[in-house]
């Protein structure tokens, strides 16, 4: 592929925008906002710097990603010959609608336009599209440059030829790639986000400390994060989102936001991104 586009310049755009440009992939990494641009690539930057003072990457490697790295606000510029559009962009449909819809107007017709929802609908988001077939999920996992899984998501009008050249990008940026049918929460969010609310609601009911329960599953159960440490990362707005998502999709009590988890996005405390989530971090 000559031209890469990810748009959202948050956590997961600017990981997915690094692994791209590190592969050796023209990339374009684009958002409305210019500040949250900006900080998508210090951010892009600070962990390549990072990296190189672990031994994990090379100051060649960072040269080469910063190489293959540009970034606009500007949509059109940023669309203009892209072959592959990854959107990172929150978790709200009407959003993910209008952008696919814009895309349709803006990229080629043969341009694959891909989504990294963890829980919404690839297919209603296909319909905004104009080009079902050209359309397909691609949820990454934080962070991006670390995780090695990528969830395919195939939907009802997906091509084979789409499906193929995304699983080739996903081999060619070092990702596990795993295929799944459109459904609600797919596979990894359908699974985790059960864990994951069952260990809030243990809280919620004093049966243990997000702690205890946490070590619990890490030592027992031999995760590498327990749920509620994981939570934090990925986001607790995200985990709402995703939960109200496969909740209102499927019905079923399991996936029902508990209050404490309401409660705690409501007072701000949504993670490692704003300081405290389940647990408290520094500044």
């Amino acid at each position: 592929m000559d031209k890469v586009v990810v748009l959202g310049a948050g956590t997961m755009g600017r990981g997915i925008a690094q692994v791209s440009a590190l592969a050796g992939y023209p990339t374009v990494l684009t958002d409305i906002s210019s500040e949250v641009l900006q900080s998508g690539v210090d951010g892009i930057q600070d962990f390549l710097a990072k990296g190189i003072a672990r031994g994990k990457t090379t100051e060649a490697q960072r040269d080469q990603c910063m190489a293959n790295l540009r970034w606009t606000t500007d949509l059109v510029e940023a669309a203009t010959g892209a072959e592959l559009v990854i959107e990172a962009v929150p978790e709200v449909m009407s959003l993910k609608k209008q952008i696919f819809s814009q895309l349709d107007e803006l990229t080629p017709a043969t341009a694959i336009l891909a989504t990294n929802t963890s829980s919404l609908s690839v297919d209603e988001i296909a319909e905004a599209s104009g080009r079902a077939d050209r359309v397909i999920g691609a949820h990454f996992f934080n962070p991006v440059p670390i995780n090695k899984l990528l969830e395919i998501v195939r939907g009802e009008a997906t091509s084979a030829e789409t499906l193929n050249r995304l699983q080739e990008f996903g081999e060619r940026i070092g990702k596990t790639s795993i295929v799944v049918k459109n459904s609600p929460g797919f596979a990894s969010s359908r699974l985790g986000i059960v864990m994951a609310l069952e260990a809030m609601r243990m809280v919620e009911q004093g049966v243990a400390s997000a702690a205890d329960i946490d070590t619990a599953m890490e030592l027992g159960y031999r995760l590498p994060m327990g749920p509620l440490r994981l939570t934090d990362l990925v986001g607790l707005d995200v985990r709402l989102a995703i939960a109200e998502s496969i909740h209102g999709a499927t019905g079923s009590p399991v996936f029902e936001a508990p209050q404490l988890l309401r409660e705690l996005v409501a007072a701000g405390r949504l993670g490692r991104k704003s300081g405290a989530g389940f647990y408290d971090y520094e500044a």
